[in-house]
């Protein structure tokens, strides 16, 4: 499913959450995986996330200040990866002066499960997908 543009489809727009991890800010929906900054997970790969800035349950918004209190992001961490190689080539012109270097980030993968709000579960995945 992609995103929606305009008002076409718009009774299929999913809850969503707005989480502060790894250093950014990402827009989540349980069910996709997104690369995140190295995060250190449990033991069993779990990882909960309550650094919540926004959820929107359909058409009901919430916006904490700075974040939402009692609500939580669960996901499992599904692999350990590095991203693609970025290239600082830095040269003083007319000399004889030229550096390169080469910088990959450590990620993880994180699948998304569950948006709760005060002990009770908004939005999470559907089983039909994992059959």
């Amino acid at each position: 499913m992609g995103y929606l543009y305009g008002n076409q489809n718009k009774d299929k727009i999913m809850s969503y959450a707005i989480i502060e991890a790894g250093g950014t800010q990402i827009r989540v929906e349980p069910g996709r995986f997104y690369d995140i900054n190295r995060l250190t997970a449990n033991e069993d790969g779990s990882y909960v996330i309550d650094k919540v800035l926004l959820i929107n349950n359909d058409d009901e918004i919430t916006i904490g200040q700075p974040y939402i209190e009692g609500a939580t992001v669960e996901g499992t961490v599904l692999e350990e990866r590095r991203g693609r190689k970025v290239i600082v080539y830095k040269m003083r012109p007319k000399k004889k002066t030229r550096k390169k270097r080469g910088h990959r980030q450590e990620l993880s993968r994180l699948m998304i499960n569950s948006i709760s709000l005060n002990g009770s579960v908004i939005a999470e995945t559907t089983s039909d997908s994992e059959e």
